[in-house]
């Protein structure tokens, strides 16, 4: 089961404190929709705010990308500039 790591301390109101899940899903967008499921509203966070990494990749548009049962993936705060 993909193990998630939330790198940012503003997911913390969604998850009551917790940083680190094991979620059932073999690719992002249905892990998106499990924590969602488990935690009201933290899907549309992670869409709006947040840049996934999976085994250390960093992936744009990423529902589509596959997941292993071993793979990390860590949730990060989007990077914004001008």
């Amino acid at each position: 089961m993909p193990h998630v790591v939330a790198a940012c301390s503003s997911v913390g109101p969604f998850t009551g404190g917790l940083s680190e899940f094991d979620v059932e899903a073999d690719t992002v967008g249905r892990l998106i929709v499990a924590l969602d499921a488990r935690f009201p509203n933290f899907g549309e966070h992670i869409r709006k705010h947040m840049a996934i990494a999976i085994d250390g990749e960093i992936h744009q548009g990423a529902d589509a990308a596959a997941l292993t049962p071993t793979s990390e993936v860590f949730l990060i705060p989007r990077i914004s500039g001008g």
